[in-house]
């Protein structure tokens, strides 16, 4: 099922609903409400580095989560580990691979990239980051939440699901066997890592992201089903109850950027029951405006 906001350009509105039923949802969002009631009652500390207005290199953000993991083992080992971190932001265009993932799955040879690619240690096949889609990185102890890594794919699939149902009004679900979130169209994908029950990488959900880099690969290795993002999915809407008129509508993409950050933040600490400490960005990370970056990516074309 789909409800979708009525959509007006500049503005998102959420009192008029639609109904139009494609995507049975999965069996297993039972396992994440009963996992996620079982979460511990005391709010665990969390530092929150927010840069979701920021292009952050892939590279430097990928090096600095690893820097944190290390610097919290050694918490772990002192017995001194108080707290998890959340990172979010946008990344400049790139393609990432998880650490078995087949290159039969780009569309290009490695030699002759069209944007950077890097293998990390993560889950999953290949996806793509870029200006327009929200990345969210938690490192989380899953020592003090549950020491399941199904129960923590899962969460962090309900936490997506749930911006898009209180926000959006976009009823999105699972698909049995499939990690992610969808709304007929792949709206978020996961991949994780976790290293002595420390968790890190994350998820990445299209909010205003142009697809057409999608096209270069297969994404998470499946054939079948495409990718789709919220202000797609917004215009679509729009354009079906406005027969006759001009088929695309400007959707202010700074605008659904700010209400899908401040959603998906609070559906994070809700679920993994974490109060946030805001933290300033660390010295030495290169990060840039997307504007600034459009403007680059459309001279240089």
């Amino acid at each position: 099922m789909i409800l979708l906001a009525s959509t007006v350009s500049g503005s998102i509105p959420v009192n008029q609903l639609i109904n139009s039923s494609k995507q049975r949802p999965s069996s297993r969002s039972c396992v994440v409400n009963s996992a996620v009631a079982m979460t511990n009652e005391v709010k665990r500390s969390c530092e929150f580095y927010d840069m979701h207005k920021e292009l952050i290199p892939y590279a430097e953000a990928w090096s600095w989560q690893k820097d944190i993991v290390k610097k919290r083992k050694e918490l772990i080992e002192r017995e001194k580990d108080c707290s998890d971190t959340l990172i979010i932001l946008q990344h400049h265009p790139v393609y990432t691979l998880g650490t078995r993932s087949s290159e039969a799955y780009l569309n290009f040879s490695m030699k002759n990239a069209p944007i950077n690619v890097y293998r990390t240690e993560r889950g999953g096949e290949v996806t793509y980051h870029g200006p327009g889609q929200l990345v969210m990185y938690p490192i989380i102890n899953l020592r003090y939440h549950k020491m399941d890594l199904h129960w923590y794919l899962r969460a962090l699939e309900e936490v997506v699901i749930r911006v898009l149902s209180s926000t959006f009004f976009i009823k999105a679900s699972r698909i049995e066997g499939l990690t992610g979130v969808w709304v007929d169209q792949k709206l978020a994908a996961i991949g994780i890592k976790v290293s002595q029950w420390i968790a890190y990488h994350g998820l990445a959900l299209n909010v205003a992201t142009d697809l057409t880099a999608f096209g270069q690969i297969v994404p998470c290795g499946i054939q079948d089903r495409q990718v789709g993002s919220i202000k797609g999915l917004l215009q679509e809407h729009v354009s079906s109850n406005r027969r006759g008129a001009e088929s695309k509508y400007d959707i202010d993409d700074n605008q659904l950027i700010d209400i899908t950050h401040k959603s998906l933040v609070q559906e994070f600490c809700k679920i993994f029951q974490v109060h946030l400490r805001h933290k300033p960005i660390p010295a030495g990370i290169a990060w840039e405006r997307p504007e600034v970056l459009h403007s680059i990516t459309e001279k240089g074309d």
